[in-house]
């Protein structure tokens, strides 16, 4: 093996984790709030990563079996079929990263709390070099976490906001009259 093919994984290698830690920010710059609810939906695990493989699996499934077909619309579905979920995963696996960051508290994080989510996801992304387990095991359950945290998420917002008319309609007329 010549240094050229040893410098090829390598940056290969750093290149996929810091795509990780990249997703990771951008969930935390876009949906904060978001990734705050995901990061308490980790204090279950096996709750997360269970739901994450019942609401991933039809998706997966489906989107298997339409990008074996020939037709280049019914592919191009199932490709997103398959992509969906791993990206809402890492969405929801930003909670995780903010999880872990906050267990390594700065005093910056006062004023910079997105770092909370770069120490983590760096530390994260740093366990994903252990061989085999941390290629594949570790990344897909990180993944699928994220994907239940998500869910979960998205079902505890349902709950949380029951819409109502009726009190927004008494409030403006209070206001008017």
């Amino acid at each position: 093996m010549i240094m050229a093919d040893i410098l090829k994984i390598l940056l290969i290698v750093l290149g996929i984790l810091t795509i990780y830690v990249s997703y990771w920010l951008l969930a935390e710059a876009l949906f904060p709030d978001l990734v705050q609810r995901a990061s308490r939906q980790y204090s279950k695990p096996l709750r997360i990563t269970f739901v994450g493989i019942a609401a991933a699996l039809g998706p997966v499934v489906l989107g298997l079996i339409l990008s074996k077909l020939p037709n280049p619309l019914l592919k191009l579905t199932g490709i997103t079929l398959l992509v969906a979920p791993a990206m809402l995963g890492l969405a929801g696996s930003a909670g995780l990263t903010l999880r872990i960051g906050a267990g390594l508290p700065s005093p910056i994080d006062e004023t910079q709390p997105w770092r909370r989510v770069l120490r983590g996801g760096i530390v994260l992304a740093f366990s994903f070099l252990l061989p085999v387990v941390g290629w594949v095991v570790l990344p897909l359950c990180v993944l699928v976490s994220g994907f239940g945290a998500l869910v979960l998420c998205w079902k505890e917002q349902k709950h949380e906001r029951p819409v109502s008319t009726t009190g927004t309609l008494a409030a403006a007329n209070q206001v008017a009259g």
